[in-house]
């Protein structure tokens, strides 16, 4: 069963008739576990990564790591689930190191983001400090790399 969720997370697009083939498995068989899988949330979602460059639409990005205070009896999840459920975070951790949360925040621009930070998250009573780290490029993201294209070296070379 593990081969089927293993080859879903790398090919969402594959038909249960496929995995049934790749995993010698009867396509009824292949088909139950996945509906089980979605309605138990064991599959949570199904996801394409768009270089969103190429369409001139990319987004600013924002690794922000966040100090807190942490609560009786809920330790740190009450405000995790309170920072989580702002529209700017888009995938939010319990680390361990010197921050407890981190956040992957996206917005329209590094305005929006700083927005966030001083109106929406700062202010929470629990939150103690916060650092933000701007994302300039990305170079791999869910295990796909993103093709850079080298910039020709303009520089003429140096002769004696």
């Amino acid at each position: 069963m593990k081969e089927i969720f293993e080859i879903l997370e790398q090919h969402a697009r594959a038909t249960p008739e496929q995995i049934s083939t790749m995993v010698d498995k009867p396509v009824s068989e292949v088909e139950q576990i996945i509906k089980q899988a979605e309605k138990d949330r064991t599959i949570l979602k199904y996801r394409t990564i768009i270089d969103w460059s190429k369409l001139g639409q990319e987004d600013v990005w924002a690794l922000i790591e966040v100090r807190v205070t942490p609560q009786r009896d809920v330790g740190f999840d009450a405000i995790a689930e309170r920072i989580y459920q702002f529209p700017e975070v888009y995938s939010a951790y319990l680390v361990s190191g010197t921050y407890e949360l981190a956040m992957l925040v996206r917005g329209k621009h590094m305005q929006e983001i700083s927005s966030f930070v001083t109106e929406k998250l700062a202010p929470l009573e629990q939150v103690q400090s916060t650092v933000t780290h701007f994302l300039l490029k990305r170079y791999k993201e869910n295990g796909e790399t993103f093709h850079l294209l080298k910039e020709a070296n303009r520089r003429l070379p140096i002769t004696p």
